[in-house]
């Protein structure tokens, strides 16, 4: 029903991820959007919109709201009401602008290392040190240092936080999640989580939890970041939400907004709510293929001598060790072979490098191959 195998020439679209490479036969692995055509209903709604004409202000619809309800309910068990929502034209935005509400000048903002980089960069954009918990690996999964959560909650008052973990890939636990929370009660943390790949989970059994949906200490201290750009392949449509249920600092929030933050753009509120709505079985499909793509990278990847790769839960993103083969520039080397990736030191990981396999199988076997030969022949 849904061709996720199709060849989709994007190099026309001055994409992003193509363009890096425009020129060259490089095969662009690096930023985290997929080769995927939307959803039929996503892209049904924004020729119906066009069609229309006019693009002028536009607002979200109240069954855009609802859907979100109805989603958190049956997704993951959380109740939650219109008022609590912000609509933010991305993820990346209210990370910083939790850096510059809801911490002090001279308060570290605590954040994992390796994450997504703007993670690393928000704290000194509004003038604040970072403050960082190193991930570990325990029993094939990346984890926060607890013992260094501990230590740093007691100097800071934010906490941003990443669930499924980018890069990783990581679906936190019930017990994990409480573990974090008793750190956060105890040192009265706010804790700002990016959720937005909460839908791409590929570990079937294994739940997303929001961390605001744990108990009422974690809702009372909560920004949860979540978006359909990720899940639908509608990035760069640039619609996202907050859900903050306490009032306290949901205004805090939006004040601090004002005059600051964009509204978000009427194809945006519109690809949103097609995408909710109907898209549903177009996600399902994408995420059979993802976990065919995630098994045939790890099974190949970890076959080569000083590769090493833990199967992401989550995500379509493969953060790959790359340590033992003691290369002095990963990105570069891997390029000469053909494949563009993204650089591990970026996220705080030097020795390692991050695969997007969000795209065709015939992509992936031939980037796995290039990099593979490469390896061998180095």
């Amino acid at each position: 029903m849904f061709d996720f195998d199709q060849w989709i020439d994007r190099r026309p679209t001055r994409a992003l991820k193509w363009l890096k490479y425009e020129g060259t036969d490089i095969l662009p692995m690096w930023v985290a959007d997929t080769e995927f055509k939307a959803p039929p209903a996503v892209i049904q709604a924004l020729t119906e919109r066009v069609e229309h004409g006019i693009f002028g202000y536009s607002r979200p619809s109240p069954q855009l709201t609802e859907l979100i309800i109805k989603r958190m309910a049956e997704r993951y068990h959380w109740q939650i009401e219109a008022d609590w929502l912000v609509y933010m034209p991305g993820v990346v935005p209210a990370l910083n602008l939790a850096c510059q509400t809801f911490s002090a000048p001279d308060s570290p903002v605590i954040t994992a290392k390796p994450i997504y980089y703007p993670f690393l960069h928000a704290p000194g954009f509004h003038g604040r040190k970072a403050a960082y918990v190193e991930m570990v690996e325990k029993d094939g999964r990346w984890l926060p240092d607890l013992e260094q959560l501990e230590q740093q909650a007691k100097h800071s008052e934010l906490l941003l936080f990443c669930n499924p973990h980018n890069p990783g890939g990581t679906i936190y636990t019930r017990e994990e999640l409480l573990a974090i929370n008793e750190i956060a009660e105890r040192h009265n943390l706010i804790i700002c989580s990016d959720e937005i790949h909460c839908d791409l989970l590929l570990d079937e059994g294994k739940p997303h939890i929001p961390y605001a949906a744990l108990n009422a200490d974690a809702a009372s201290r909560s920004v949860i970041l979540m978006a359909p750009s990720k899940t639908f392949n509608i990035a760069g449509l640039c619609c996202s939400f907050a859900i903050i249920p306490n009032a306290e600092l949901r205004n805090r929030f939006t004040r601090a907004a004002r005059g600051i933050m964009a509204d978000v753009n009427l194809l945006g509120f519109v690809a949103a709510e097609a995408a909710y709505q109907d898209g549903d079985d177009w996600l399902d499909a994408q995420l059979d293929y993802l976990r065919q793509n995630r098994d045939l990278l790890v099974e190949r990847l970890n076959q080569v001598p000083g590769v090493k790769v833990l199967s992401p839960e989550a995500t379509y993103l493969a953060w790959v060790d790359i340590s033992a083969l003691d290369l002095d520039d990963p990105v570069a080397f891997f390029e000469q072979a053909g494949v563009g990736l993204s650089p591990g030191g970026q996220f705080g990981g030097s020795d390692f490098v991050r695969l997007n396999f969000g795209c065709s199988r015939a992509m992936l076997e031939e980037a796995l191959d290039r990099m593979i030969n490469a390896i061998h022949q180095r």
